[in-house]
Formats: structure tokens, C-alpha cells, sequence
């Protein structure tokens, strides 16, 4: 069991081989699991638009898709698996892998809904700075490859702390759902 978590009989973790309590406390975060090991990944793959989570969200009922707007080309949606709270992403409805598969229309909507992403972020939560980007492949770190996705990760001072840096964790202090409640009452029309 090297490296595995144990736990003593009063629930004391203990790492490790020496047996010996480490002092530090768990926040589980179950729910990554299933990103990481793929388990909710459909059976064919993301590379039809059948199973592609971006074309199916913007179908969905309000209170399941987490969109928070819907453009005339793109929608802004939450992260279900966000680096930090607020994080959104800007999808073309038209399920396109690949930046340069977007047309002029597709092109500009995608840059003014990032624009109004960032806005309503800073309005809502205050964000101190912003990641903006494209993983374009998986060799680039695209969880998503076939569905083309902007990342809009808002970012605070201090927020990268132990958490993220040493347990891989991050904490969100917000359920998504009253997050992307809060986002979308703040879109502008």
C-alpha cells in the first residue's frame, strides 16, 4: 500500500509504510473521479456530435446545462470540472475541432461573448485576472478535442495555494448551479 491513503481505527489518516499519522486533512472531491478515469465518457467518444457534451448542453433543460447565455453562433457555458469557481467556456454551436474551422461569424462571436464572459465574471465575483485559452488536440491537453472550447478560468491573488499545488485539489466555495444562476441574471441581454 505504499503511496495509498489508510486510515487508523479512529479515522486518523496514516501514509505512507511508517504507519504514523501525517497531520494533514482530507477534502475528498469524489466527483473528479469520473473525469479523470472517463467513466462518464460516452461509449462512442466525444467525436460525434451525439455524444459531445458541447452540442448536447445548449439542448438541455435550463437547470441541467449549466449555459449560461446563447449567441447567435456561440453559448457560454460552466466548467463542470473548473480550475477555479466562475470558470466558463465559449462553444460554437456547430461542432468544428479546430480554431480555423470557424467562419468570420463563428470567429467574432467567440471574441465578444470572451469579452462579456470576463465582464460578468469580474461583476459578479470581483476577479482579480483572468487565463484565457484554446487546448487545440489532445497532445495539447484538450479533454475535449473534437469540440472546439474557450477557456475563461478568472483568477484571484493567492488563489493557486496548497490545495491545487500540492493535493491536486481545488476547493469551489459555490455549487455550479447557483453560479451559472448568478453568471446568466448578470449577461446582458
Amino acid at each position: 500500500m505504499t503511496g495509498a491513503a489508510r486510515h487508523s481505527d479512529d479515522g486518523t489518516d496514516i501514509t505512507g509504510d511508517t504507519g504514523l499519522a501525517d497531520g494533514l486533512e482530507r477534502l475528498w472531491t469524489p466527483h473528479r473521479m469520473t473525469y479523470i478515469s472517463g467513466e462518464d465518457r460516452p461509449e462512442g467518444g466525444y467525436e460525434k456530435p451525439t455524444g459531445c457534451p458541447f452540442c448536447l448542453a445548449p439542448g438541455l433543460p435550463e437547470g441541467e446545462s449549466l449555459v449560461v447565455a446563447r449567441g447567435e453562433h456561440v453559448f457560454a457555458v460552466l466548467n463542470l470540472y473548473p480550475y477555479n469557481p466562475g470558470h466558463l467556456l465559449v462553444c460554437p454551436y456547430r461542432h468544428v475541432a479546430d480554431y480555423t474551422d470557424l467562419d468570420p461569424a463563428e470567429t467574432i462571436e467567440l471574441g465578444v461573448y470572451t469579452q462579456t464572459a470576463m465582464r460578468v465574471v469580474r461583476t459578479v465575483s470581483n476577479a482579480h485576472g483572468f487565463n484565457l485559452g484554446m487546448n487545440q488536440g489532445g497532445v495539447a491537453g484538450a479533454g475535449i478535442a473534437a469540440h472546439l472550447h474557450q477557456h475563461v478560468v478568472p483568477r484571484w491573488g493567492g488563489d493557486a495555494n496548497f490545495m491545487p499545488v500540492i493535493g491536486r485539489t481545488k476547493v469551489l466555495p459555490q455549487l455550479l448551479a447557483d453560479t451559472r444562476d448568478l453568471f446568466a441574471k448578470a449577461w446582458p441581454a
